[in-house]
């Protein structure tokens, strides 16, 4: 069973596996794990003692030390306790692997990785360094050292460093999740401490504060903080702890901490002041006292916690399967993921066409508004005009003119205006064949299987491309061989009924004057528009049938043979080089498996946790 302190480690560990993931959480609008852990943010004036207060509570002399701003970037220091004979050792984020046995290389990293980040000036930076310290000597916790908050810019720093500080403090004790350390000099009047000021406006109740008094022997002499320590001069929920620093002679004389604690014990121990209230002071009763609160912080926020993690892992897993699966290495397999890759396109391009996704209706619109459209604009009038029937009609006879009625020219008339229609029938075909291809376009990108792998994208466009082209081809002769068929048989009976016409109105021969005469022309050109009608509406009816036999049906049944084919000639390192990820894409499901892989593992150790209880 898990006891409550190893639901800290576990704690620690998300903690810093967030850290290490980022834990941005994807496209999720839940809170990041991290903002849900509790955690405790050291925060002081410059020169409050909040160094040694760290230094205390690890044991360790490891933090840079100067005049003014000293810690100019956020520390995450997490504690982890281990056996008693254990090496103790530090280890930073940024540094993984290499461990830390010498302190005094401890700050220097630090400090070194400060200036990287902000240079030798006095500037600060957001981006916190992260450092693991493991001893036997130290409780379970988490703490975030901050920079020291300050009311004036020194040399070399920008008049809006003040703001910029308490921009940066308020970031992190503003989470309700967030335990405040405030740090307070003992020798400085407790009502113009920075501390105190900000946690009593961002935790007004004194729930989530923790009021330390640094510097007790440092007061003058006959004076005492007792009122402080007691509660009386500034109540909070939690009682003040308070805390002797190592003096600078013992820092100079490099003191280690364990003899500090020591002498704090006994300063305790034999004041007359504080003496009652022994048990309760000193960096060793302080760190206990906020890791038992961490503990009943953790316990309270279980529920939600698990409520987090267990909608972050469905996100994840739902982002997971959206990626899809790791590429295979066998080309058997990798064969077998490009065929359901391009069945899975297929699938959505026949949707298009076929009315489960929008695209398909504006085929119909090229068959219903713009052939007409097209068939209305041909110019039969001034083909069939006066003018031009008597010009045809008249070359068409030569020096015989015709006897009864001028086939000839009645031929030629009808080849002309017939000769039209090729115009919308190959406007048609290229029409289709740009929707098929923007459908082609829509559906790569709407396969969300896909995405992962651009080389197979483009492969997959340019094959069905050039099965576009030859479609479009295809049809295009077969709708120009059905305008060529009007002209090459006409109609017999829509002429027989010209002489029928004839006889009906009592006059079936007439002179050559008539035959000549203006009427006699337009009633050619009036009987050669009725024809020509009489196949524009044959037309209108055959073009799209052939257009869709030729390119939608066949886009439908064979659009990637022709790619099938060739694929299945590919060795197996071509068929690896069509599923070449998108790097962007194999490190969002790395980070996804990790991710998923950290909140599964921390479901786990809070379950047996719970369990436990």
């Amino acid at each position: 069973m898990a006891t409550m302190e190893s639901l800290i480690v576990t704690v620690n560990r998300i903690q810093r596996a967030c850290t290490v993931l980022g834990d941005h959480g994807g496209d999720t609008n839940l809170p990041t794990l991290w903002e849900a852990l509790p955690s405790v943010v050291v925060v002081g004036g410059q020169s409050s003692g909040k160094s040694s207060v760290l230094e205390s509570i690890v044991g360790r002399d490891f933090l840079p030390r100067g005049s003014g701003i000293v810690t100019r970037r956020p520390l995450v220091l997490q504690l982890h306790k281990t056996e008693r004979g254990l090496q103790e050792y530090g280890e930073f984020l940024h540094l993984p692997k290499k461990k830390f046995t010498d302190f005094s290389m401890v700050r220097k990293e630090i400090q070194d990785e400060t200036d990287r980040m902000t240079g030798k000036s006095k500037q600060i930076s957001p981006v916190p360094i992260h450092l693991s310290i493991y001893s036997p000597n130290v409780v379970n916790l988490t703490l975030i050292d901050l920079p020291g908050l300050t009311k004036v810019a020194v040399e070399g720093q920008p008049e809006s460093i003040v703001q910029d500080i308490e921009i940066m403090v308020r970031s992190y004790v503003e989470k309700p999740n967030c335990i405040i350390l405030a740090i307070t000099p003992a020798n400085q009047d407790i009502a113009t401490s920075d501390a105190m000021k900000l946690s009593r406006e961002v935790d007004p109740t004194g729930e989530r504060t923790f009021g330390v008094l640094t510097k007790l022997d440092l007061m003058d002499k006959g004076t005492n903080a007792i009122d402080v320590l007691e509660g009386r001069a500034y109540p909070l929920q939690h009682p003040w702890v308070g805390i002797v620093n190592r003096s600078q002679a013992d820092i100079k004389k490099n003191v280690d901490m364990i003899a500090s604690r020591r002498k704090e014990r006994e300063f305790f121990a034999s004041s007359p002041d504080y003496g009652h209230l022994a048990s309760k002071m000193g960096s060793e009763y302080l760190a206990k006292v906020l890791s038992k609160h961490l503990e009943s912080v953790i316990r309270a926020r279980l529920p939600g916690i698990t409520s987090l993690i267990n909608k972050s892992i469905e996100e994840l897993e739902a982002e997971l399967s959206h990626l899809g699966r790791s590429v295979a290495v066998d080309a058997g397999a990798q064969l077998y993921t490009i065929l359901e890759l391009c069945r899975a396109f297929d699938r959505i391009f026949k949707e298009h066409l076929d009315g489960g996704r929008p695209g398909g209706d504006r085929i119909y619109g090229v068959f219903d508004h713009q052939l007409p459209a097209a068939l209305r604009k041909l110019p039969f009038d001034r083909h069939l005009s006066l003018q031009n029937v008597r010009k045809v009609v008249s070359e068409a006879d030569g020096y015989q003119p015709h006897l009864i009625a001028p086939e000839q020219g009645y031929r030629r008339l009808i080849d002309g205006a017939l000769n039209y229609f090729r115009g919308p029938a190959e406007a048609s075909v290229d029409a289709v064949h740009f929707l098929l291809k923007e459908l082609v376009r829509r559906s790569i990108a709407e396969t969300q299987e896909l995405k992962r792998f651009p080389t197979l994208q483009a492969e997959i466009a340019a094959a069905a491309s050039e099965a576009l082209e030859r479609f479009r081809e295809e049809s295009k002769k077969t709708t120009l061989r059905m305008v060529d068929m009007e002209s090459s048989y006409l109609t017999v009976d829509f002429f027989r009924k010209l002489p029928q016409e004839v006889e009906k109105g009592g006059n079936p021969t007439s002179s050559s004057a008539d035959r000549y005469a203006e009427s006699h022309f337009r009633k050619i050109g009036s009987n050669v528009y009725s024809y020509v009608g009489m196949v524009s509406d044959t037309l209108r009816n055959t073009i799209p049938k052939a257009v869709v036999y030729c390119q939608v049906r066949e886009a439908k049944q064979s659009l990637l043979d022709h790619f099938y084919i060739q694929l299945g000639k590919k060795e197996g390192k071509l068929l690896a080089q069509l599923l070449d990820e998108d790097p962007a894409l194999m490190e969002r499901r790395q980070q996804c498996v990790k991710r998923l892989e950290l909140y599964k593992s921390a479901r786990d150790e809070i379950d047996s946790v719970l369990w436990a209880r």
